[in-house]
């Protein structure tokens, strides 16, 4: 199986004129951490976040846009952009907007944000500024259907390519009832996010998918797990052009409470987040796992960018 997973590395001058850096979300605390690659040089650059839950970089606009979950049961998520040293900050989506904002995602080509609303129930997009605020799916409405967690919207990866969307929708704890589904970017003609007919099933039955992110070489998607082992508190990884039924591959077991993932594909390695504040690295078929940091609070998204170094 693990052939059909292949990867390029892909270490050339132009990456070695980069300072690879990693941004964290620490929810516990609130803030936001940047560090390197490897954990070092690690400075915390925002703080007095409301339960951030989702990150991104910007690295050509000198941004990072994050999500903020506010408090479950009053609609006042928020999602905020900063620059990369945490300047400038400021509210692009305000409360009352997203429901409780969890994992973003930039594309940066149609300069779209795109984030899954928990307990919104909602799949949603805007522009970079925080206009044009647009729903694409949404799977229930109202204080019932807020209490059913299979409806519940949490990770959301963006294939370009293709036109499409993917994201989970987790289910209660340790239910295995967690789905991935699929889409395209634009809701089909006279239709309206709820009840497209072009939502397709990918994966169903699994403990509790949090984070979502596609490697477009190859078409692997990747996600984090949450629930109880074996098959939670995992990573797993599936190619997404296989026939339904296909199970996915778990490459990384025994985390505690996985949340956040970054890929760095040419470089073949993952980075990975879980709330009992640990961040791990792995190649991509999970081997060479080791963990760089401990005890940093109750951890959840992570991004990873390749920076320009600055001329001294």
């Amino acid at each position: 199986m693990s052939e059909h997973f292949a990867t390029k590395s892909n270490l050339g001058s132009d990456r070695a004129s980069r300072n690879a850096r990693l941004f964290v979300l620490e929810a516990s605390g609130g803030r936001i951490h940047a560090m390197n690659a490897d954990g070092s040089d690690n400075k915390v650059i925002v703080s007095g976040c409301r339960i951030p839950d989702g990150i991104v970089v910007d690295v050509e606009a000198g941004h990072i846009y994050w999500t903020n979950m506010g408090v479950p049961d009053r609609n006042d998520g928020t999602i905020e952009r900063a620059d990369l040293d945490g300047s400038n900050r400021q509210v692009i989506i305000p409360p009352g907007v997203t429901f409780t904002p969890k994992q973003i995602h930039l594309e940066k080509r149609s300069g779209k944000l795109y984030w899954c609303d928990r307990e919104g129930m909602r799949v949603m997009r805007a522009n970079l500024d925080g206009t044009n605020v647009e729903i694409l799916v949404k799977t229930g409405e109202g204080e019932d259907d807020r209490r059913d967690a299979t409806k519940w919207c949490v990770g959301i990866t963006v294939d370009p390519q293709r036109g499409q969307i993917y994201w989970t929708q987790k289910g209660p704890d340790n239910a295995s009832v967690g789905r991935i589904f699929r889409a395209g970017l634009e809701i089909p003609k006279g239709e309206n996010p709820v009840g497209r007919t072009d939502i397709e099933l990918l994966f169903d039955n699994l403990p509790e998918p949090i984070d979502l992110e596609l490697a477009l070489e190859g078409r692997v998607l990747y996600w984090t797990d949450r629930g109880n082992p074996p098959f939670g508190n995992t990573v797993n990884r599936a190619l997404v052009d296989v026939p339904a039924g296909t199970r996915p591959q778990i490459v990384v077991s025994d985390l505690m409470e996985a949340i956040g993932i970054a890929l760095d594909v040419p470089g073949d390695r993952m980075f990975i987040t879980d709330l009992a504040g640990s961040v791990y690295s792995a190649r991509l078929d999970g081997s060479e796992r080791r963990a760089f940091l401990f005890a940093q609070g109750n951890l959840t998204g992570i991004a990873y960018a390749e920076i320009p170094q600055k001329e001294k």
